[in-house]
């Protein structure tokens, strides 16, 4: 990225800051920020005016919507490179409102892929979430729709490489469970799960940043790329927050599952196995190049596929309660809350 332009949708966020921090000092050329939020910008812009003086002139600010094609190709012009993070991502929110989803997640997915492959960019690389493999939520409906522009885009585009990348739960990103928590065992109240014995996929800011940036490295246009994460029950990970923050395990109150949850995600499903790259620590998924003339596959077809099956947060890597403890301290996020309470 020597140089290079870096357009991040959505870059507010804490995906957006990830990139930042790992970046900023880096010799990139420029980071453009897009967003709808001019107070999230303005609070960043200064955030990194005071972190990074002499790097904060690599940051620009443009306000904008992925629903809004016109603003999207204002921020386009010159850009190499382009991480697509701008969501609607809360299942409840989605789950009353499907139709915003689909405006921000399915056509703003399509509007930036338009304007880049117009503008030239040479790579696309959009972020995706467990719950597009199997949806039965309007948030991972809209994500699932979402792939399929993304894979169908990338079998026209010729000079723009369109990548995906699809992971589980990110801790301490915003809007996720274990800030609330920390903030109820402060206000010394029960901290509330929804059911203990589901499942989640869980991963740091840095291990999302290193996907895609594995997938900006190794993916093929039309690919979706999987990290093998491991999971783990929301008993075990409200535990090792109890254990952290000094909270009683007997202040965990279950009020039950929410509109649109599942009781495991699943990263990989069974009829992408068929296909899937096992990469070591990372699937790939490539895109189906077939046309749509089936006539010359009933004379041949593919009758072997791989010995993968489907890849979901129950027949991963379940951690324990010390393990996940472990996994969660190594945050920074958590090291700055467990140094105000002075540890």
């Amino acid at each position: 990225m020597k140089n290079a332009t870096l357009l991040i949708t959505g870059g507010t966020g804490s995906f957006g800051n990830a990139v930042l921090n790992r970046f900023i000092t880096s010799d990139i050329g420029e980071i453009r920020i897009f967003s709808r939020d001019e107070k999230k910008q303005d609070d960043m812009r200064h955030e990194y005016q005071a972190r990074f003086p002499e790097y904060a002139d690599k940051l620009k600010f443009y306000i904008g919507d992925v629903r809004d094609i016109n603003s999207i190709n204002t921020a386009m012009v010159g850009v190499n490179y382009i991480f697509h993070a701008a969501a609607l991502k809360q299942v409840p929110s989605c789950e009353f409102f499907p139709i915003e989803a689909v405006k921000t997640n399915v056509i703003g997915t399509d509007n930036v892929l338009t304007a880049a492959i117009e503008a030239d960019v040479e790579t696309v690389v959009c972020l995706s979430t467990d719950k597009a493999a199997y949806p039965v939520n309007a948030m991972g409906t809209s994500k699932a729709m979402m792939e399929k522009v993304i894979v169908a885009k990338s079998r026209t585009s010729k000079n723009t490489k369109i990548c995906c990348t699809r992971y589980g739960n990110v801790m301490c990103s915003r809007g996720s469970v274990i800030p609330l928590w920390i903030d109820q065992i402060r206000a010394g109240k029960p901290i509330t799960i929804t059911e203990p014995s589901m499942t989640r996929f869980i991963m740091s800011l840095d291990e999302a940043v290193d996907l895609v940036l594995f997938a900006f490295e190794h993916g093929h246009s039309g690919d979706i790329l999987v990290q093998k994460a491991p999971a783990c029950t929301l008993e075990t990970q409200a535990k090792a927050v109890m254990e952290l923050f000094d909270g009683c395990e007997k202040d965990i109150k279950v009020i039950g599952i929410r509109h649109g949850e599942k009781m495991y995600e699943t990263l990989l499903t069974n009829e992408e196995c068929v296909h899937a790259i096992d990469m070591g620590n990372f699937y790939r998924v490539p895109c189906d190049k077939r046309g749509l003339n089936y006539d010359k596959y009933f004379t041949e077809g593919n009758t072997e596929r791989t010995k993968l099956s489907e890849f979901n947060s129950n027949n991963t890597q379940l951690l324990t309660v010390e393990e996940t403890k472990a996994k969660i301290a190594s945050l920074a996020y958590i090291q700055e809350e467990l140094a105000k309470d002075g540890r």
